[in-house]
């Protein structure tokens, strides 16, 4: 009788175990909560970005508008000096369908012209961050760096509305560059308002933009003009960066016709995306 009682224990155990078991396994409630990544707990992954990969920049520039932009192209009298002119320069990059780039430096009779036109094709690695996201994350901090100043009040018609950008020369500098010429550095003009020259934010181009332009030098040597576009469409950002410096001691390139080329070429590059 004694033996029969023990084996009747451990018979009893044995069940308590397997229901132990069982139960543990059922509704799987438990296992979600002691495990977060497990099935049953998928969490939304954001969206890919619009841009898998990249145009060439070397080739996204058209020779008319090289033309326009880089004038000394025209003035090369050797064709293969011409055609490699056109071509321009790749910077160095690691992955094209990430980053690429292309740099322009000619000479002209009056000036030399320099131009950049760099893509960048942003990606987050982040699953609850979407590549748009992340662009626009980056974006903001480019237009933040650039220390745009504060938009012009209407009335405004100081010439301290129409200086450059922070890092540019006084603002006496800026109303004077205003002037239209085909060499980018003739006099002075009042036909553009000063205001509408500053750096500032653009409305009508991509999915957000910003233009810079900034004068360096002094009057005893030749002026350099920079003006930077930089716009976002979906994950990609495309910088352009334009300059020009004359020959002449104390010209000033104009500042209008610059941003307008540059405009321009900005234009055309959205519509190359697509964007």
């Amino acid at each position: 009788m004694q033996r029969k009682a023990y084996v009747s224990g451990v018979a009893a155990l044995l069940v308590v175990l397997l229901a132990g078991c069982t139960g543990g396994s059922g509704g799987g409630g438990a296992t979600d909560d002691a495990n977060p990544g497990g099935v049953g707990t998928a969490s939304a992954v954001a969206q890919p970005g619009k841009y898998r990969t990249l145009p060439g920049p070397c080739t996204a520039v058209s020779h008319d508008t090289l033309d326009s932009l880089l004038p000394g192209i025209k003035q090369i009298t050797d064709a293969d000096q011409q055609e490699k002119a056109y071509e321009g320069e790749a910077t160095l990059a690691y992955d094209n369908d990430r980053k690429a780039g292309c740099r322009w430096k000619v000479d002209s009779t009056t000036a030399t012209d320099r131009l950049l036109v760099d893509f960048e094709r942003v990606v987050s690695y982040d699953n609850s961050v979407s590549d748009d996201t992340q662009a626009q994350e980056l974006f903001a901090g480019k237009e933040t760096a650039a220390d745009l100043p504060e938009p012009a009040s209407s009335d405004s018609g100081s010439s301290s509305a129409s200086t450059p950008s922070a890092s540019s020369s006084p603002s006496a500098d800026a109303s004077s560059s205003a002037s239209p010429s085909d060499s980018g550095s003739g006099s002075a003009s009042s036909s553009a308002t000063p205001s509408s020259l500053q750096p500032r934010t653009l409305d009508d181009l991509g999915d957000e933009a910003f233009l810079d332009d900034a004068l360096s030098g002094s009057g005893s040597t030749a002026r350099q003009r920079t003006v930077t576009v930089v716009f976002r469409t979906s994950n990609v950002i495309v910088t352009i960066e334009y300059e020009e410096q004359p020959v002449a001691v104390g010209a000033v390139p104009d500042s209008k016709e610059m941003q307008d080329r540059a405009r321009n070429l900005a234009a055309q590059l959205a519509d190359t995306l697509g964007g």
